[in-house]
């Protein structure tokens, strides 16, 4: 049990801290491309990236509880394995929705709740990369260029990085499952 809270931690710390490298580079090259100025590039490149992951730390966190409680829910369960159960969910609705015949109790991510977090992430990130714009240079016209063009990127390199984690994630439970039926 210590094991497995150590290993959880320990990949918690790893996607975060690599969420951190890929923001502080992104946002030094973004900010610079809009000033012109390497001071004040590092400046937004370093401040930014650092509230950002503070951020994303929450913004993760409370995706992973949203997407567990779906795989979790006990009335989705109840009532995917009773239509099953009845037939009232036809063996080709069962096909479809899980890729074999009979109910499962693992839900998919689907396209919207992908979309719906990213999308969250793109507003979250706006509001910081403003903010702190503003709070750097004074000057709202920047603020809202970095504002508005920083985040568009990140929210490109968020749905990599985010996706590169689910596998990572994905391919860790499925040795665990191995390893647990051998």
């Amino acid at each position: 049990m210590v094991g497995l809270i150590i290993s959880t931690a320990r990949q918690l710390a790893l996607k975060i801290a690599s969420y951190g490298v890929m923001h502080l580079m992104v946002a030094i090259l973004v900010a610079f491309a809009i000033t012109r100025d390497w001071r004040l590039a590092l400046a937004i490149g370093v401040v930014e990236p650092f509230f950002q992951t503070i951020a994303y730390t929450f913004h993760d966190r409370i995706w992973h509880r949203i997407e567990r409680r779906r795989t979790l829910s006990g009335l989705e369960e109840a009532s995917e394995a009773f239509t099953a159960r009845l037939g009232v969910m036809a063996p080709e609705e069962q096909t479809r929705a899980h890729g074999h015949h009979g109910h499962s109790h693992a839900l998919p991510r689907s396209f919207k709740q992908v979309a719906v977090k990213t999308v969250t992430y793109g507003l979250m990130h706006f509001v910081v990369a403003v903010a702190v714009a503003y709070a750097l240079t004074q000057n709202w016209r920047v603020a809202l260029a970095i504002g508005i063009i920083e985040p568009l990127v990140q929210t490109v390199f968020f749905t990599v990085h985010d996706r590169v984690w689910s596998r990572i994630e994905a391919k860790k439970a499925a040795r665990a499952a191995e390893l647990a039926s051998a």
